[in-house]
């Protein structure tokens, strides 16, 4: 796939909707919001959570759910391709797993109509009041990624649905990963959204600097569902600059990234972070596409086998036992100590990760992790590394460790690269389910 230009100025289409059990009249509204989203010139339009329908009861937004080759979505990739216009999907009853209930997924289409983003919503909502009872957990399973922003024309847009807003780390992970635009399509109630809606959204543009876009079901969609609607777009500056009214319909708004980077540049909000205090970390599993610096050597792609923004885990060139591998930080650092507080979390979480892999795939429950932090302690590569070295019974004394490294590294035969690559595919295997 090619590589996405991104605009410096765009329009977007924001839908509010009425959603009901039909699907297919659901689908006729969705085609019109796109021709006049068309007609008007947007690059992009967005649609809310739960646009392909909104059951009656459990059990039917349960049974009514399909997968991405369904029927409806297959209509959105034609009228996508069709039209020429991206399209978020922002939220549809995702039969991924027929084990499973389905998945709350925000879906975004390319202008010929691919799939090129896919994210299961994090924060399940549960509200239990007088007068209005929705637990999102009876009917939906969780999503478990965190992405990163994704390209589009109109920039880079870091993906949530709803309830989401509500958890402002996932914001400030979008934005420090480079986004411009956060999403969340949404639901929301009657009661919280009266109180809520509009604080939340602006509150993520100011604090993010972000543009905040946010498609919205509004109504009456059955007896026991009422929807606060007023979809809305935010500047990035947290100024109200389009919202709907109290009906169906289509708001046009600027995405405009020069508008952006002043006002960035007069608030230097993520450059001002006390980075040295605290840190905003959460768990990733990126693909896997380049080769890695190990101090002065090169770790190729297909012996690493995890990877996150600041991590990497990759298979050792001579193992101490079956299974050892090494995690190290990409920047190339000699010692620990020399980490920043970001680098320290991503490394150790990073090890945790692969540890818990490693114990899976060799059915194992026991493994010495461990740091050789400078010269003088053992190491070899002058550039941090942790060791996991999965245990068997009998293998050797546990205080032997430190030799056993030491020996292997002056005795033991290089390994060939064919071999080490079918570990690190057997790990990743593993990893990526």
């Amino acid at each position: 796939m090619m590589s996405t230009e991104i605009k410096r100025s765009s329009l977007i289409g924001v839908v509010q909707l009425t959603c009901t059990h039909d699907k297919e009249e659901n689908l006729a509204k969705c085609k019109d919001m796109i021709a006049r989203a068309k007609q008007q010139g947007c690059q992009m339009i967005f649609f809310p959570e739960c646009t392909d329908y909104i059951g009656r009861n459990k059990k039917e937004a349960i049974d009514m759910s399909e997968n991405t080759e369904s029927a409806t979505i297959k209509a959105f990739r034609e009228l996508a391709k069709n039209n020429q216009i991206w399209i978020s999907i922002g939220g549809f009853h995702n039969r991924k797993d027929e084990t499973k209930m389905p998945y709350n997924t925000h879906l975004i289409l390319n202008s010929d109509g691919v799939i090129v983003q896919e994210y299961d919503k994090l924060h399940q909502f549960n509200l239990d009041m007088p007068g209005t009872r929705l637990l999102e957990r009876e009917f939906s399973t969780e999503g478990n990624t965190v992405l990163q922003p994704f390209t589009t024309p109109i920039g880079n847009i870091g993906m949530g649905i709803c309830y989401d807003v509500r958890f402002p780390e996932l914001s400030t992970y979008y934005r420090r990963c480079g986004a411009h635009i956060l999403t969340y399509p949404a639901a929301f109630t009657v009661p919280t959204g009266s109180v809520h809606w509009e604080v939340l959204l602006r509150c993520r543009a100011i604090e993010n600097q972000c543009y905040v876009v946010c498609a919205a079901q509004f109504g009456v969609h059955n007896p026991n569902r009422i929807s606060y609607g007023h979809a809305m777009v935010v500047d990035p500056n947290g100024a109200v600059i389009a919202q709907c009214s109290d009906k169906e319909d289509l708001i046009v708004a600027k995405i405009d990234l020069d508008y952006l980077d002043v006002i960035r540049s007069r608030l230097n909000i993520l450059g001002d972070r006390r980075k040295d205090l605290y840190t905003v970390h959460f768990k990733e599993n990126l693909a896997i596409k380049e080769a890695a610096k190990f101090a002065e050597h090169v770790i190729p792609a297909e012996q690493i086998f995890y990877e996150t923004q600041k991590s990497f885990a990759f298979v050792n060139i001579k193992p101490v036992t079956n299974g050892h591998v090494l995690v190290a930080p990409k920047r190339v650092t000699k010692y620990f100590q020399e980490l920043t507080l970001d680098e320290v979390c991503d490394l150790m979480t990073t090890v945790q990760t692969v540890q818990k892999a490693l114990l899976v795939h060799h059915k194992l429950t026991d493994s010495t992790v461990s740091i050789q932090d400078g010269p003088l302690s053992g190491q070899t590569v002058q550039h941090v590394h942790v060791h996991v070295v999965p245990r068997r019974p009998n293998d050797f004394a546990n205080d032997d460790i430190y030799k056993e490294l030491e020996d292997r590294t002056k005795t033991q035969p290089i390994r060939e690269p064919a071999d080490m690559a079918s570990e690190a595919a057997a790990y990743r295997k593993i990893l990526n389910q």
